[in-house]
Parts: structure tokens; C-alpha cells; sequence
């Protein structure tokens, strides 16, 4: 069987780390390795577990993603790789299902990720009381009923799960680096590997349970590099990406995205803006969507009121 380097990245949210490890340690099919991408000064404090855990320090004055993945890939040893974001616990069998499978297909395999509300991981969290809580993603479609379904819109990557030969993640160059902060690096990795022929697809199993965190979808708060890099990701590709959070940007009159102009900053979110988009404790996630539904309504109410009055 291969060995499984399991990669993630860390900045802040000591907790969640913590429970990744005793997550790994709990697998029936244990790691080679897990090799963490340190994004902060100091390095964490990790449990003892029964296999090696290496942090490697990526440190930059934007959140480097498409760097720390990259140099925790090329750091690792075993020739498959398990991408798992901090904020996801792995089930037992997470490892052993993406191990089975990438002996089947040379490409990039996405596992089922089912979020957790406020509250779940505290004390001795055991999976039985995840499955009792965890709810799925209204954005993100679930696993095929068995096996293997290839996805052919590279959109479709989000890459909080997922899996590949470490080969194969090597020769397609990994993640591109001019992507820096939040947003868009995992779309254009989606339309490399989607260039260079390489398979993305969904399996049945590697299961992992996200962690609540707040955050903000659209994400306001990563404003600057969302701007940015559908702009890096227009200038590679001939398009932009990232398009449900410009288009929230532009109801909320944080952006103007005039046709064939630069993407214009027109001001800064308020306490308002975070109020629309942030998630609450009992929300096990926060959902774009939404919030456009709503900021549409709104626009649509307001046209009503002028016309009539």
C-alpha cells in the first residue's frame, strides 16, 4: 500500500489543529507522515502521536496558501498526498479510502466534507455525536452513491479534502504562487490540472468533519485579495474567477466591475457589511447565496418603492 503524507496548513485556531492530530492518530490506516505549513511566527504545541508530525514555516505579509502547500509537498515523503484543511477532523477511514482509490485513478480525488455547528468539538468529541449534528454543504454536491464519478468542470475542486500522487501534484507545478492571500488559488489549480488532462473527481468515503470557525462568506474581510487575484486569474486564463463573490461585492457597492475595466475598490466594509455576511454560532457555515438572494431583494424592494413613489 502507499504511504500517505498527510499536509496542512496552520495559522491560528490552536484547537482545531489539535483535534486534526487526534483525528490521524485515530485511522485505521495510520500516516506516513504529517507535515504542517506553519503561516505564523511560532510553531504549535501537538500532541505525542505514533507518527512523525514536521512543521515547516511559511511565513509572508499575505496569507501564502499557494506557497505553504507547495512547500509542504515538496517536503513530504510519501508518495500519495492528503490535503486536509486544519479546520477538518478526518473519520477513521479517511486515509484508507483515498489510499484505495488513488490506486485506481492517477488524479485529484475530493472526499465528502460535512460541517459541524458551535459547540461540537468541545470536551471528548467522538464521531457518533458528528453524525448527529453534521450537515452538508448547500453549495457542494455529496459523493457518488459508490466509487469513483468524475467531475468534468474544474470548478467543482474545493480544496479543504483532497488527494493526489505526490508525482502528479509535482509535475503539474502545484499550486501557482503569484496567488497570494485568500481566494482563486484553488480554482486556477483546478484549471491546470484540467489543461494538463489530469482527472478531478469525487469518491465515496474520505470523510471529514469541518470545524466551526466564524468567517464570512462572501468574504469581505479578504476583500484586497479576492480583487486581486480574479485579477491575476483574468490575466492567466482570459476570464475571472471568484465571480458569486464579485458579483455580492458589487450589490453591496464594495467594487465596481465595469466590462473591460480593472476591478475598482470603491470602499472599505463597515460593520454593516460583516453584520450581512458573517456567520453565527448556530450556522454550520455561511453561504453566499444567501446573502445575494438577500441583497437582491432588497435592491428589487427599493426599485418597487421608487417607481411607485
Amino acid at each position: 500500500m502507499s504511504e500517505i503524507s498527510v499536509v496542512t496548513l496552520g495559522k491560528g485556531r490552536p484547537d482545531h489543529l489539535v483535534n486534526v492530530v487526534r483525528g490521524l492518530m485515530r485511522q485505521t490506516v495510520p500516516p506516513a507522515e504529517l507535515i504542517v505549513a506553519v503561516m505564523q511566527d511560532t510553531l504549535y504545541d501537538l500532541p505525542d502521536a505514533p507518527f512523525p508530525i514536521r512543521q515547516v514555516q511559511v511565513v509572508a505579509d499575505s496569507l501564502p496558501l499557494a506557497a505553504a502547500r507547495n512547500v509542504a509537498a515538496r517536503a513530504a515523503t510519501g508518495d500519495v498526498l492528503v490535503f486536509l484543511d486544519m479546520d477538518c477532523i478526518p473519520t477513521p477511514t479517511l486515509l484508507a479510502d483515498y489510499a484505495g482509490f488513488i490506486a485506481e485513478l492517477d488524479g485529484l480525488l475530493m472526499g465528502e466534507v460535512l460541517y459541524l455547528p458551535g459547540g461540537a468539538t468541545d470536551g471528548d468529541w467522538s464521531y457518533d455525536a458528528f453524525a448527529e449534528v453534521a450537515v452538508k454543504h448547500s453549495d457542494r454536491r455529496g459523493p457518488p452513491p459508490e466509487g469513483i464519478e468524475i467531475c468534468n468542470d474544474y470548478r467543482c475542486f474545493w480544496s479543504l479534502n483532497f488527494a493526489m500522487r505526490r508525482a502528479t501534484f509535482l509535475r503539474v507545478g502545484g499550486f501557482d504562487e503569484r496567488y497570494s492571500g485568500y481566494g482563486g488559488e484553488d480554482t486556477d489549480f483546478g484549471k491546470v490540472l484540467d489543461t494538463a488532462g489530469v482527472p478531478i473527481a469525487w469518491i465515496k468515503g474520505g470523510l471529514a468533519y469541518h470545524q466551526y470557525h466564524p468567517h464570512h462568506m462572501p468574504p469581505v474581510h479578504h476583500l484586497d485579495s479576492v480583487v486581486r487575484n480574479a485579477e491575476v486569474f483574468e490575466a492567466k486564463w482570459g476570464y475571472r474567477t471568484m465571480g458569486h463573490w464579485l458579483q455580492a461585492f458589487r450589490l453591496m457597492g464594495l467594487v465596481d466591475l465595469a466590462p473591460g475595466q480593472p476591478i475598482r475598490i470603491l470602499r472599505r466594509p463597515d460593520d454593516a457589511d460583516r453584520a450581512l455576511t458573517g456567520q453565527q454560532s448556530h450556522q454550520p457555515y455561511a453561504n453566499t447565496a444567501t446573502v445575494i438572494r438577500l441583497l437582491e431583494d432588497r435592491l428589487a424592494a427599493s426599485e418597487r418603492a421608487r417607481s411607485t413613489g
